[in-house]
């Protein structure tokens, strides 16, 4: 279960990411949607969902956002409306979208969910629930609710703190993080470096990574704040197939930061996502998360292996 294994600190966790449809939709074209998103994961070994709580971070970026801001079904409702529960679900909730009364409805009402908690985008944000506050409502109403937090190893190289933010986050409940999408291999080492030498332990680390398979796609990226280096850039551009190459470099990626955060000491999972609509970056998502649990599950044999080859010279 994922909850357990959170709780246990595992490493190896892998979460599929997914953005519920628009509220305008029909409940028969919502449910179609979730029933082709299910489809797709059909006999993926996976750990769990993330289901998204989108905010418009307009405040947090002066430039024109890459594709337009529409709201979404709650994510709580279309895990269990329309999803059906069919996998055990990381619930998002941006916190600044509710006011008192309604956090404290969904606290109540998923007492015993998986939960990340999302503060403003920006400081320039008037939200109506500040995440501190969501945080002492929790703990006050729903202390059965496995919590978790958001990560941004990008914002570690500007501020040099996010150990420190995650660290003071665990202080206040969280459980375990997730990552903005990863790009940028160096930033979050850096992070697991620094994370590691605070000394904290049972508090699973889980990378997001998304394809990206063309300009609109890697631009929307960076207006969300996601952190590309320029040697990423060009080894997906700089090639006739650039989203097989951003597949590729993203399970390099976690490949390294999953081995790292062993010999670290750390719990490092993957989170997979698809930013795009488009349907080949979809598929390029599904193939990403195969290839990074087929990573996880070669190493746990590698280490099975190894133990019994340990064991059995006792015998000899």
């Amino acid at each position: 279960m994922l909850k357990t294994k959170i709780k246990q600190g595992k490493s190896g966790i892998v979460l599929y990411g997914l953005t519920p449809p628009k509220i305008s939709l029909s409940h028969d074209e919502a449910k179609e949607i979730a029933l082709r998103q299910l489809s797709r994961l059909d006999g993926i070994k996976i750990d769990g969902l993330v289901v998204y709580d989108l905010q418009d971070e307009s405040n947090r970026n002066s430039s024109n956002r890459t594709f337009e801001f529409v709201r979404t079904i709650n994510p709580e409702i279309y895990a269990k409306d329309y999803l059906q529960n069919r996998y055990e679900a990381v619930i998002y909730k941006a916190v600044g979208n509710y006011d008192r009364d309604e956090f404290k409805d969904f606290l109540l009402t998923y007492n015993s969910a998986i939960s990340v908690f999302v503060g403003a985008s920006s400081a320039n944000d008037t939200p109506k629930l500040s995440l501190n506050e969501a945080y002492k409502m929790k703990k006050e109403i729903a202390n059965s609710l496995t919590l978790g937090g958001i990560c941004i190893p990008e914002r570690h190289m500007k501020k040099h703190n996010e150990d420190l933010r995650v660290a003071s986050k665990r202080l206040k409940g969280c459980e375990f993080f997730i990552t903005q999408a990863v790009y940028d291999i160096e930033t979050a080492k850096r992070f697991l470096d620094d994370f590691t030498a605070l000394g904290i332990k049972n508090t699973p680390i889980i990378f997001t990574f998304t394809p990206c398979g063309n300009e609109k796609t890697l631009e929307f990226m960076q207006w969300l704040g996601i952190s590309i280096s320029e040697l990423s850039k060009r080894r997906i551009f700089d090639s006739n197939d650039p989203l097989e190459n951003s597949v590729k470099l993203s399970l390099d990626m976690f490949e390294f930061l999953y081995k790292y955060g062993q010999t670290k000491g750390v719990s490092v999972g993957a989170n997979v996502e698809s930013i795009s609509t488009r349907k080949v970056e979809i598929e390029a998502s599904i193939k990403l998360l195969k290839g990074i649990i087929s990573i996880v599950e070669n190493d746990s044999l590698e280490n099975t292996k190894s133990k019994i080859q340990s064991a059995s010279k006792f015998d000899e």
